[in-house]
């Protein structure tokens, strides 16, 4: 089966300095994976690659994706990052249970340097309808009855919270990451377009992503590869903001000397050392994170880069590789995930798994699917979670989760 990519410009009769509007393209039923200025826009579905056993064996995962888009006859004239044949996906957190993969029948990709493109699975780029796929009606009303549910209520998280700080203190457990869920159901069925465009105007640094019904905007970046080149931007500690510009750089120091938020940030800087060092000729971990401002709340962050030895490994293989890390997991990981299995009472599905694409040259990028919800017709489940370590307070963790879980309830819920 041929894939054949274009530049836009050669594709449809379009400025190629004007951006491609992403959304548009993929529509409520389409892939979409949205970075600021950037992404990736997907129609149809040419192939689906499936993981039997997810995440559980790397290397023969990434060889399974390597595989099946090495099938393709492929001419590609703008050769970069994501062109030729893309597979795109998200993954359960649990890394033994099965995933799958979409390589898209049409898809639509702008980088961060303006530069646009068109992949076709099949047929010509240029023979592909535009207008036709962008032009989908508008829904006949958009949802305005709302109804709120918490399957684990504030008392019982609480409850779990100290029951993990208990589990701590008696070791060797030194972190556990607990989430717990929202339901949203509406009266109407969920227009994910205008969710999706809210997301990114509330939260422009975020990803913004849509696979199969699971959509978010994460902030957290779990890997990237170009090339040799590797990046990571882990996350971990959180402080509220306060709307307050001056108050805000307060809460920002008291975020960066908190030895609470400082332990609980070293544990995922120290795991993911662990795990990309050996694969690195050079790594860069600063000592010090710094400050990630969101609308709502400020992180911790770590911005990791390094060079890969050869072999070059897939970016999904390393993925694989890093995936739980300490920020959704917690650590030592199979004791706390251990844990989680016994206690925490939900059903993570794809939140907090890595959500992403890979390309033909092992090229790729996955975040972490957090500030997340699962979308089936006129119901939401919304997810949050919270590092507990050595003396996290109940009442804080849960306080948390609320302003985490404002990422999504923002753009969802619209009396």
């Amino acid at each position: 089966m041929s894939v054949r990519t274009r530049v836009v410009a050669r594709t449809i009769d379009l400025d190629p300095s004007a951006p491609v509007d992403l959304l548009a393209f993929a529509g409520r039923d389409g892939l979409l994976w949205w970075q600021g200025d950037a992404g990736l826009a997907c129609r149809g579905e040419a192939l689906r690659i499936e993981l039997p056993n997810g995440l559980s064996d790397p290397r023969r995962a990434a060889e399974i994706v390597r595989d099946a888009l090495a099938q393709f006859d492929v001419a590609d004239e703008v050769r970069r990052p994501a062109t030729g044949p893309v597979a795109l996906g998200a993954l359960p957190f649990d890394r033994d249970a099965a995933g799958a993969f979409v390589v898209p029948e049409v898809l639509v990709g702008r980088s961060r340097d303006g530069r646009q493109w068109m992949t076709a699975v099949g047929v010509d780029p240029g023979d592909v309808d535009v207008a036709a796929i962008t032009s989908a009606s508008a829904p006949e009303g958009v949802p305005d009855g709302f109804r709120l549910t918490t399957p684990i209520g504030h008392a019982e998280f609480k409850e779990k919270v100290a029951a993990a700080v208990d589990a701590i203190a008696a070791g060797p457990l030194e972190k556990v990451v607990l989430a717990r869920e929202v339901v949203v159901e509406t009266n109407r069925p969920i227009d994910v377009v205008s969710v999706l465009e809210r997301l990114h105007a509330l939260y422009p640094s975020c990803t913004v992503f849509s696979v199969d019904g699971f959509i978010g905007a994460s902030p957290e970046l779990l890997l990237e590869r170009r090339g040799d080149r590797v990046r990571s931007h882990p996350l971990a500690g959180t402080f509220p903001r306060s709307g307050d510009p001056d108050a805000d750089e307060v809460l920002a120091t008291r975020l960066q000397q908190s030895t609470k938020d400082r332990s609980e940030h070293r544990f995922v800087i120290d795991e993911l050392d662990r795990a990309l060092r050996p694969r690195c000729e050079e790594l860069d971990v600063p000592d010090v994170p710094t400050i990630l401002p969101l609308r709502n709340v400020l992180h911790l962050g770590t911005e990791i880069a390094g060079r890969l030895r050869d072999p070059l490994p897939s970016a999904l293989e390393l993925v694989g590789e890093l995936h739980p890390t300490p920020a959704v997991g917690g650590t030592p990981t199979a004791q706390a995930l251990e844990w989680l299995r016994a206690n925490e009472g939900l059903e993570r599905g794809r939140y907090a798994g890595p959500v992403g694409w890979v390309d033909g040259e092992g090229d790729g990028s996955f975040v972490i699917g957090i500030r997340s919800a699962e979308v089936d017709a006129s119901v939401a489940r919304l997810f949050a979670g919270v590092g507990i370590v050595a003396g996290s307070d109940p009442e804080a963790e849960l306080v948390e989760t609320q302003l985490k879980l404002q990422a999504l309830l923002a753009a969802l819920v619209r009396p």
